[in-house]
């Protein structure tokens, strides 16, 4: 019973001891986390000091960095205004520069060009005196040409109203004609052909190239000394002269009948080729 008594007393001191012991070193754990604690508050405090500090140095740093950025922003336009005005002038001065080369040189220009109209205009002029005096010489010229150009019209003229006089318009006025002895008379009656165009009339050739009986209108090819005579919308009985050879003997083809691609009339030569000779040439003698 004694020894139970001992050994629950004995328990009991140990759980007090323990329990002691416990306290004692929580309380040092709490009394070591307050300092902790508190020197955590202290750091806290100087952290946010200098954080403070912190932002005001930035805060004038950053005025200050405003400052230089607004100095730089008026320094770089002044800069682009000095390169402005610099290229301006450049320009003036280049200009000012080409301007008085012009000048110089249109000056230039201008007396060699007015030198030179000087001398066309010298020459000019004497070239235009001889063209003048050439253009006198060729209408004096030109004017007696004229003068002998209407004096062959006339003779033209009064030989073809005698011609015309003596046309005949059917075999019996034909024969008349042959009766008087003055012209040589050869009959014809061409029809168109395309595979022989040329019909042979004493030394001439006739190719008929197309009729209109309605209107008594032909067109025909008269070929002779290597050339060709075209006579267009020719009516019936209208004589169509020419003029034949060296001596320009007249001949005359006078159409008395028009038919469909067929014509009928008669060549009048000269009997006498030298009494007819319009335009003798010149025979050296034999």
């Amino acid at each position: 019973m004694k020894i139970a008594l001992g050994a629950c007393i004995l328990a009991i001191a140990i759980v007090g001891y323990s329990g002691y012991s416990t306290r004692v070193a929580l309380q040092d754990k709490i009394n070591s986390l307050e300092q902790a604690n508190q020197k955590s508050d202290g750091h806290i405090n100087n952290l946010e000091k200098e954080a403070t500090a912190m932002a005001s140095d930035i805060d004038v740093f950053r005025k200050k960095l405003g400052v230089t950025a607004q100095d730089l922003e008026a320094s770089r336009k002044y800069a682009e205004k000095l390169r402005l005005q610099q290229e301006e002038s450049k320009q003036q001065l280049a200009s000012e520069i080409a301007t008085k080369a012009n000048s110089s040189e249109v000056a230039a220009a201008a007396k060699e060009t007015s030198s030179k109209l000087a001398e066309v205009q010298q020459d000019a002029n004497s070239k235009i005196g001889n063209v003048s005096g050439e253009v006198k010489t060729v209408a004096a010229n030109l004017d007696a040409t004229k003068q002998d150009l209407a004096d062959s019209r006339r003779e033209i003229t009064d030989v073809k109203t005698t011609l015309t006089q003596q046309i005949a318009r059917n075999s019996g006025e034909l024969a008349d004609l042959r009766k008087k002895g003055e012209r040589d008379f050869f009959e014809f009656d061409i029809k168109r052909d395309k595979k022989n165009p040329l019909a042979r009339i004493a030394d001439i050739q006739l190719e008929l190239k197309d009729t209109d009986a309605k209107r008594q209108k032909y067109n025909m090819v008269i070929h002779v000394d290597d050339a060709r005579l075209e006579k267009k919308d020719r009516t019936a009985n209208e004589p169509v002269q020419f003029l034949v050879g060296r001596d320009k003997l007249r001949y005359e083809v006078v159409v008395n009948f028009i038919d469909k691609d067929r014509i009928r009339g008669y060549l009048s030569t000269p009997k006498d080729k030298v009494l007819a000779a319009e335009h003798p040439a010149f025979r050296p003698p034999e």
